[in-house]
């Protein structure tokens, strides 16, 4: 049974805790500048909130349970900004929603300050989560470089972000007739990785800091 989240919302429709990703999404979807984060427990999320949103939020005053000051504002947009200190807002986020995994898998990339949907894929009949974090990433990476633009990618997937740099998946899906549709999608992205060279960078999204990422699907 997955743990109780709470989660905490400085900046955004209606500020406060919430008890549920789908309420949280609610105040903070389509919000410009929406501050929120996901918490343990109610009592700390409670804490978080009262103190407010530069303690606890992005690159604020200190990084939660370091007390190491940031230099950067995590609301700078800058094409040069690092996944530790501040996000990048001029980027794509990126994320897989799946029942079962593996099951049924779509994905889906967003912009990254709307959280306008740029592009969705799904859903396909059986894969991994692992697996549509990765087309994810690829299928961003081929539409940003049709558009001979250098936006960066966010992913929250480390397996997924690992196998892009090396071009290559490693997972144990058994090819056969039920994953033949997301086998064929791969093998595509593979190629892809293979034959382009790109100049994006992709990310990790920090969770942890920055709440969820602004393409997830809810499904905690």
């Amino acid at each position: 049974m997955a743990k109780q989240k709470f989660y905490v919302v400085w900046e955004g429709k209606k500020p406060g805790v919430y008890r549920t990703w789908a309420e949280c999404q609610a105040q903070t979807e389509h919000y410009t500048g929406a501050k929120y984060k996901s918490y343990e427990s109610g009592a700390e999320a409670e804490a978080a909130y009262k103190a407010g949103w530069k303690g606890n939020w992005g690159t604020g005053a200190a990084a939660p349970g370091t007390g190491k000051s940031k230099a950067a504002s995590p609301f700078k947009r800058s094409a040069a900004a690092e996944a530790s200190s501040e996000i990048d807002y001029d980027s794509i986020s990126v994320d897989v929603g799946t029942r079962g995994n593996p099951g049924p898998v779509e994905y889906k990339g967003v912009d990254t300050q709307t959280g306008d949907i740029i592009f969705s894929c799904g859903p396909i009949k059986k894969g991994t989560n692992n697996l549509g974090e990765f087309l994810a990433i690829v299928h961003a990476l081929a539409l940003l470089n049709k558009e001979g633009s250098r936006r960066t990618v966010y992913s929250d997937s480390v397996n997924a972000m690992k196998w892009v740099k090396q071009k290559k998946v490693a997972t144990t899906l058994p090819r056969d007739a039920s994953t033949e549709e997301i086998w064929t999608l791969v093998d595509r992205a593979e190629r892809w990785l293979q034959t382009h060279t790109y100049t994006n960078k992709v990310l990790k999204w920090q969770t942890k800091e920055w709440g969820e990422i602004k393409a997830d699907y809810g499904r905690k």
